[in-house]
């Protein structure tokens, strides 16, 4: 059975690591993916990726090039997309970026980047598809945080605040948004093995692995398998949470 057949779905930061599994998963799940990304080249790697999981001849895969941190080209992107779709039925938000060092280092340049690109990306998107959710009776919107939003980290305060905002944001969505049939739910990863993961030392990763109780770090699929179960019926009475996927790490 396809969980999300005929369903049109975003995922934001769809270029790469958890965006890109979210999307391909989604698109072996019978859903219509349309990626936003900054890499052009491999915005359309992805999108051939889609192309090779399609389950119909029906299904319609796409990208854009867009800064989701800057709110013309996030409406330009999403109104070129209902023009061609005629609505959406989930919007993942998934991008975001690192600047760490701890805060008496931290340039505010770095900390505007992690908020643009992280929470106010949000924003844009959320604030740009309310309107056509609404009109569509419908919509699931699933945040990516991370449990850092929950727990805080050391030389992460910029990160760790944009992630911790998601979560008020979720909340406060889900709330306004619950009679109109569209459910708001956050994802908190914990450490997920991606290129983000892959730049830690030996040393690193084995201080981590030590705060896990299942002893691995998590897989991409893992955090995509929990966007399918929230953006599918199974989760029909289902909002305003955050679904922890750690391993056991954040209790």
């Amino acid at each position: 059975m396809q969980l999300l057949k005929a369903k049109k779905a975003i995922v934001t930061g769809g270029t790469a690591g958890i965006g890109k599994e979210i999307a391909l998963t989604f698109a072996r799940q019978g859903a219509d993916v349309a990626i936003f990304g900054t890499n052009e080249e491999r915005a359309k790697e992805v999108v051939q990726e889609l192309e090779g999981v399609r389950t119909s001849s029906e299904q319609r895969f796409t990208s854009f090039i867009v800064n989701v941190g800057e709110k013309v080209s996030v409406e330009s992107a999403i109104q070129e997309l209902l023009g061609a779709w005629g609505h959406i039925d989930i919007l993942v938000n998934n991008a975001g970026i690192t600047r760490d060092g701890l805060l008496m280092r931290m340039t505010e340049e770095d900390w505007d980047a992690v908020m643009d690109v992280n929470l106010k990306s949000i924003y844009n998107t959320c604030q740009t598809l309310v309107r056509p959710m609404i009109k569509a009776k419908g919509g699931k919107i699933i945040n990516i945080s991370s449990v850092v939003g929950l727990t805080g980290n050391a030389g992460q305060a910029n990160y760790a605040a944009s992630k911790s905002g998601m979560i008020g944001f979720t909340k406060a969505l889900a709330q306004e948004l619950a009679t109109r049939n569209i459910r708001v739910n956050c994802i908190a990863p914990g450490f997920i093995q991606t290129r983000m993961t892959d730049a830690l030392t030996d040393g690193q990763k084995e201080g981590i692995l030590k705060k896990i109780p299942m002893g691995r770090m998590g897989d991409p699929l893992d955090i995509a398998n929990a966007a399918v179960f929230l953006a599918s019926d199974l989760s029909g009475y289902i909002t305003g949470q955050v679904l922890t996927v750690d391993g056991g790490m954040v209790m």
